[in-house]
């Protein structure tokens, strides 16, 4: 049976990598799309996009243009509209900067798509430590944090700050998308935890984290403390908030 699959690329001055992210996603056997959501990038990332989309790839490349930085979180969920709306059958979470290898979005679709696990995760820590080029100071942060959420919520995932993720279309139809509140690394906690208490299937599947060669990373202490601080709030709620669940 044919499936469609998208991959949702939110951009901040991108230009150094755009291209390439794109032609190495499309390039992959498995057919994905990719949609970009660009936040008013001063750079030009947008104009790279737009002359892509107009050359070469019609019909599987897309974007969304917004005013200014909004936040991860408003993107993601900007561009999870888009592709409901457009009936995609799987719907990825995915970096602009390589950190996220493109040759593992197969892994993550049969995931999904073959074994019938509703979301997969690509995982740095459910294996260890698996992250290049990373200080050793971030490492650490990143890691532990996993770990306090997974102590906080009780979720049942090493690496519950991923970014690089697979959802089935269903899940983010069920998921009350306006309801997720948080921006930064916290919006991937609360993703994670909303879909698990709807019930669904949730697989952590290994991949290699490399820090981007090209461009500047958008982390910031903000966003992180917003994780720590975040996923106490998203226990409470757990405990009264009434979650729909999967079909």
């Amino acid at each position: 049976m044919s499936t469609r699959s998208i991959v949702i690329i939110p951009t901040y001055n991108e230009k150094e990598n755009i291209e390439n992210i794109i032609r190495a996603v499309t390039a992959l056997p498995d057919g994905f799309h990719v949609l970009v959501i660009d936040d008013g990038s001063p750079d030009g990332t947008a104009d790279i996009v737009k002359r892509l989309m107009s050359d070469e790839f019609n019909g599987s490349l897309f974007i969304v243009e917004r005013s200014g930085k909004l936040g991860l979180g408003t993107a993601y969920i900007r561009g999870f509209q888009w592709a409901i709306e457009h009936k995609y059958d799987f719907i990825f979470e995915m970096d602009a900067d390589f950190s996220h290898a493109p040759s593992d979005l197969p892994r993550l679709l049969s995931a999904c798509r073959d074994e019938g696990f509703d979301v997969s995760i690509g995982s740095r820590y459910v294996t260890g430590v698996n992250v290049v080029n990373w200080p050793m100071g971030r490492v650490l942060m990143s890691y532990f944090a996993s770990k306090y959420v997974r102590m906080v919520t009780g979720l049942d995932i090493h690496d519950t700050t991923a970014g690089f993720v697979c959802y089935r279309r269903e899940v983010l139809e069920t998921l009350e998308l306006g309801k997720i509140r948080f921006k930064g690394y916290a919006f991937q906690i609360e993703m994670k935890f909303t879909a698990a208490k709807c019930g669904f299937k949730i697989k952590e599947v290994p991949v290699i984290f490399v820090n981007r060669e090209l461009g500047t990373s958008k982390m910031s202490g903000g966003i992180f403390s917003e994780a720590l601080f975040g996923v106490m709030r998203l226990r409470w709620d757990g405990w009264f908030r009434k979650y729909p669940k999967k079909g």
